[in-house]
């Protein structure tokens, strides 16, 4: 079953983005807390949403995202933070029916694209997406600023 997350769901959204970290080899990157993602998705003006794939009544999984906006197609599109689902849960559905509710929301509001990142040593994960017709974006690089870099460009 895919549903919106509510806040009864922050401690397994939590406990998922540390699954999802330690997967992605990066565990001591996670400096969330329950009360950052409790307000970030259900605060007066949350800018960021999230669905959860439950089985049996335990949630397996989670797929975090936000609303972009092109400006050369003039409409507004999905970046899917993260989609995670528990390793042991994998092969069930779940990840393919997230990111098909996740399609939904954007057909229904009239979004032209669901977009994403991936790891470039996940082939499992490229695998998942290239069979659900997704593909790369070539001659693009993600860039990010962050730390002393962010600060610094800020104040000066």
């Amino acid at each position: 079953m895919i549903r919106y997350a509510t806040p009864d769901d922050v401690p397994d959204i939590l406990r998922l983005i540390r699954e999802l970290a330690e997967y992605e080899r990066a565990p001591h990157e996670v400096k969330a807390t329950e009360d950052q993602v409790r307000e970030s998705l259900f605060g007066t003006d949350p800018k960021v949403f999230a669905h959860v794939a439950e089985h049996d009544g335990r949630v397996v999984g989670f797929a975090v995202w936000f609303i972009t906006y092109s400006t050369w197609n003039g409409t507004h599109g999905i970046y899917l933070e993260d989609l995670f689902v528990e390793p042991e849960y994998r092969g069930h559905g779940h990840g393919k029916a997230l990111l098909t509710e996740l399609t939904r929301v954007a057909d229904d509001r009239g979004y032209e694209r669901v977009e994403w990142s991936v790891l470039t040593w996940n082939r499992p994960a490229i695998g998942f997406y290239e069979a659900l017709g997704a593909h790369p974006k070539d001659g693009w690089t993600v860039y990010r600023m962050t730390g002393d870099a962010l600060t610094r460009t800020a104040r000066s």
